[in-house]
């Protein structure tokens, strides 16, 4: 959620979303939509950088979207399709998302859409038949409200089966439902190309962090209070 004056937790402030955005594109940082990354074998220098929001709450087409414009940056938005011009009732039952003639207003040059499951549950606590239920929905939807979302699923909460056959069950059923990446949390910076699609591990940036330990983040992940 974007806000235009609290920076707590999973809210951020436009003021520091602004200062992120201005880093990134003054230290010369190259942002990409993950489907572009799909026909990419290396990518050019080290500077390079996936912009993802998940939820596609209002605020991030009011606050984030114009920013992202603003500094020729690109972002993907993870979208729960099941609340489409609702609000978020797994959370705050209080945030609007965006409806989908709302997201068909974003230019696809600047945000790309993503999948954020059907209903925000917790993967690793659905049976299989959940799952691929869940998956059909949101296959549905998309269609049934002309949408355009890459094969790109971010895991709700970042949970997902973690052990043995259940873990590979999960991926194999991903892989055949179409999609190419799976989105985790995780905070270690990634390399390309990815050691697993279906586990790219994502850096938390909370609301409260300052300026200078979002750029250790960028640098060092999780290792950001250690090499502070």
């Amino acid at each position: 959620h974007v806000s235009p004056d609290r920076s707590e937790g999973l809210t951020i402030s436009t003021e520091k979303l602004e200062a992120q955005f201005a880093h990134l594109a003054e230290a010369g940082f190259r942002s990409y939509h993950l489907g572009e990354l799909m026909d990419f074998a290396k990518l050019p220098g080290e500077k390079n950088v996936v912009i993802t929001f998940d939820d596609a709450y209002v605020s991030q087409l009011e606050y984030a979207y114009p920013l992202l414009k603003r500094y020729g940056l690109k972002a993907t938005f993870f979208v729960p399709l099941a609340y489409l011009g609702k609000t978020d009732t797994w959370n705050t039952a209080l945030l609007p998302i965006m409806t989908a003639e709302q997201l068909k207003s974003l230019d696809t040059n600047v945000v790309e859409l993503g999948f954020h499951s059907y209903k925000h549950g917790r993967y690793d606590n659905m049976t299989r038949e959940e799952v691929a239920e869940d998956t059909r929905r949101c296959f549905e939807t998309v269609d049934q409200n002309d949408l355009s979302l890459s094969a790109t699923l971010a895991y709700p909460y970042g949970k997902f089966p973690r052990k043995g056959t259940e873990k590979e069950t999960f991926f194999n059923d991903l892989k055949e439902q179409g999609f190419r990446y799976g989105l985790r949390i995780g905070n270690r910076v990634n390399r390309f190309p990815f050691k697993s699609s279906y586990e790219v591990q994502r850096i938390d940036v909370k609301g409260e962090y300052a300026l200078s330990k979002f750029r250790r983040k960028l640098k060092y992940g999780k290792w950001a209070d250690f090499f502070g």
